[in-house]
């Protein structure tokens, strides 16, 4: 297994320059974003908040969805604390390994790009339930699923650079 020492790995993560290494920050903000919308409606959902303003369109009406069943109806709790969950998870993947970690460790990538598009996919259809319960979407998510859809496009040449370096060295061993 391939490790960096942590002097290494903290200079790289935080001094390096790469494109991989530049797309992997994004990645690490955009999941802020979801992170953010999470909290910000976590808020409202548990009552320390009593509105959740929304930009001027008719589609979007946070506080109908997020109070609706729609928000509570997964494991007897409001459903923006996983949001906060799942970024967290994102972020983590985004920033484990250091700037070769296509070659060195070239399953996080594979990890991080699976990762992204399981947001994505979740972010969508939890969009589609949001709009056939409601009518209405919600502001915050929808940032969440805008910032998941960056987040699944900008990991993917790292990601395609392992699964290539994976598949090279399984016929090198074969």
């Amino acid at each position: 297994m391939y490790t960096l020492a942590p002097a290494e790995l903290s200079r790289q993560l935080r001094l390096g320059q790469s494109p991989d290494l530049t797309r992997r920050r994004w990645i690490i903000g955009l999941s802020f974003v979801t992170a953010a919308a999470g909290q910000i409606v976590t808020l409202y959902q548990t009552g320390i908040i009593h509105h959740l303003p929304d930009p001027p369109l008719a589609v979007f009406d946070s506080d109908k969805v997020d109070a609706s069943d729609y928000g509570y109806k997964r494991l007897q709790m409001p459903d923006a604390p996983a949001m906060i969950v799942t970024a967290g998870i994102t972020a983590m993947l985004a920033s484990a390994g250091g700037q070769e970690r296509a070659a060195q460790q070239p399953w996080l990538p594979v990890a991080l790009l699976g990762k992204t598009l399981i947001d994505l996919v979740t972010n969508v259809q939890l969009g589609r339930e949001e709009w056939q319960e409601n009518k209405k979407l919600c502001f915050y998510c929808q940032a969440s699923t805008v910032a998941a859809t960056a987040a699944a496009v900008l990991a993917l040449p790292e990601a395609v650079r392992a699964i290539k370096r994976l598949l090279n060295g399984q016929k090198k061993i074969a």
